[in-house]
């Protein structure tokens, strides 16, 4: 299993697969109690389809999308 290296800079994270360790690490703004928020809110509410989905989680507002917009990816829904 490659690992990618603890020295990496913020890059692209998809947030509808990355764990609330590396939704935290990879975005600015995210700790780890707002990216454990993103994971629970996707678990129950299915995947993000825009980058914008993410403020509808609580505590993240438009601000921190913008901020970190060119950082977000978002994979499409896998059909059943």
């Amino acid at each position: 299993i490659a690992c990618a290296p603890l020295w990496a800079f913020a890059g692209p994270v998809d947030i509808n697969t990355a764990d609330a360790e590396t939704i935290s690490t990879e975005l600015n703004g995210i700790g780890m109690a707002k990216a454990e928020a993103i994971v629970e809110y996707r678990k129950k509410y299915g995947p993000f389809k825009s980058a914008d989905d993410l403020s509808l989680v609580k505590g993240i507002g438009d601000r921190t999308v913008e901020l970190n917009r060119a950082n977000i990816l978002v994979s499409p829904a896998k059909k059943k």
